[in-house]
Formats: structure tokens, sequence, C-alpha cells
């Protein structure tokens, strides 16, 4: 019978895409508990644009005081999903918790957006997260606690949020809809799948895709991800499952009122994130 706990002490997080922003923020967090991660995402080398790789990620997750392993994969190829996840069993005995994080975005019309970008969207969003979830499974159900959170947002038809970047969108919510029909699937076993979104904007590389349309300053920053996730990965996930979740809900649930301390720059009006109405 799986229960919560306080924190994520001993626990194995398998995170994709977390050499920088979110994901890398969700390990930290971690780490501070003395958790096991495992930073599993593309950047084995240094971006010429984007700072952080997978072992620069490792070091701070040590210093932080968890347990960081380094594994260069691509979540679009099933093969190296698959030997990613071995590695992980073997070299920390088992896995708790996948948060899918990796992603891609272009919020491009129909007729702009190319076909590759098309293909890379779906691969990384919905394919990668499927076949991250699809081989984590035989372990997930052999954890106490098992959770599988998707960074993907809450599903709302409004074809509002469609009509602008209907390739993207499809894309999350193809994450958000892994969520829904596994949480049934694997309801009895007790594997708690739920996704998680940002109320605001949050500072990260893919600010890059919005061009002038927001800026950094009306931005909160990773950490109010890290924090709610942490919440999250810590209930019973028995009882905490199928939930489309925004961080700032989670954090209110958690009796925390004021949530100035994540905004990029004080005092500054924050920016609403994509999805919601």
């Amino acid at each position: 019978m799986s229960t919560g706990s306080n924190n994520l002490s001993g626990k194995t997080l398998f995170i994709t895409g977390a050499s920088r922003g979110i994901g890398k923020a969700i390990a930290l967090r971690a780490a501070r508990d003395g958790a096991n991660i495992v930073v599993a995402s593309k950047t084995d080398q240094p971006h010429p644009r984007l700072e952080g790789t997978i072992h620069t990620a490792v070091a701070e997750i040590n210093a932080a005081g968890g347990h960081g392993l380094a594994i260069g994969m691509d979540v679009r190829e099933d093969d190296q999903v698959d030997a990613a996840i071995d590695k992980a069993v073997t070299h920390f005995g088992g896995i708790d918790i996948l948060v899918n994080n990796a992603s891609a975005i272009m919020l491009k019309g129909t007729q702009e957006l190319p076909m590759r970008r098309f293909d890379l969207m779906f691969e990384a969003n919905v394919r990668g997260s499927y076949t991250a979830i699809r081989a984590a499974i035989p372990h997930l159900l052999k954890a106490a606690n098992p959770h599988v959170l998707n960074l993907s947002p809450p599903l709302n038809l409004n074809p509002d949020w469609f009509a602008p970047h209907v390739a993207y969108t499809m894309s999350k919510y193809g994450m958000s809809m892994c969520v829904l029909g596994m949480a049934e699937e694997f309801r009895k076993q007790g594997v708690a799948f739920n996704t998680l979104w940002p109320r605001t904007v949050i500072a990260t590389a893919a600010l890059s895709q919005l061009g002038d349309m927001v800026s950094p300053d009306n931005c909160r920053t990773p950490e109010i991800m890290a924090d709610s996730a942490h919440e999250i990965l810590c209930r019973d996930s028995r009882s905490c499952t199928g939930n489309f979740f925004l961080d700032e809900n989670v954090l209110r649930s958690a009796g925390m009122k004021s949530f100035d301390q994540y905004s990029v720059k004080a005092g500054m009006p924050l920016m609403k994130d994509l999805f919601l109405d």
C-alpha cells in the first residue's frame, strides 16, 4: 500500500530534459531531500546558445545534497530511452518517480510551421512521454509510492488555444491525454499520473519562442514549479492521481499565501501562461 511522505529522501527520480530550466529546478528541489536523480537529456556537450549540460546539472545536484546520474538520451529514440531506464535501475536499484519534462515548442500557424518542426513536437512531447512511461512502468509498479508527472496543461478545448498554433497545442494536450488515460489504466496498481502547468509564464530558455510577446520581468522563476512538483510527488500515489494541477493552486492547498519570492522582478505584473482562460 502506497503512502505519502514529507520528503523525497531515498527516492529515485528519472527526469527528462533536466539539464536546465524547470527540469533542473525540480531535480535540485528533490536533491535537497537527499534524493537520487537521473538527469536524462540530450545535452551531453555544451550548447552554443543554452547554458548547462547533464554533467553540470549533476554537479549541482550533488552539491545540493542529492545523488545524480547523467545519462545522454534523446526521448525520440526508443532504444536510448530503454537503455537509460535500465542504466538508472542498475545504478540506483529502481525508479520511484518519472517526470516528463522534455519538450519542443514552436508557436506557428498551419501554413507557417515546417513539417519537420511538427514531427519534432509530436516525437518529443507526445511520443517521448509515452515511450518513457512505457519503459518505466515495470519498475514503477515495484515502487512504494510511484508517480508519473507530465509537465503539460489542463485539457482546455477552447478553440482560442488551438487557432494560433494547432500543432503545439495538440502535442501538449497529447501529453495530458496520456495522464487522463493512464491514471485510470493504472489506478488499481497504485501508480499516480498527474500533470503540472504554471499559472504564469516561467522564465526559461523557451521564452525565445515567444519573441517579444513577454519579457522575463513579467515571469516567475522555475522554482515555483519545483516546489509544487515536490508537493505533488510527496503525496500518496493511490489518492493523488488523474489531476491537472496548476502550480499556484498546489502551493495554496499546501498553505502558501504569498508567491512574491518567485517573481523574476518584484512588483511587475505577471503574464498568464498558455491554455488558461
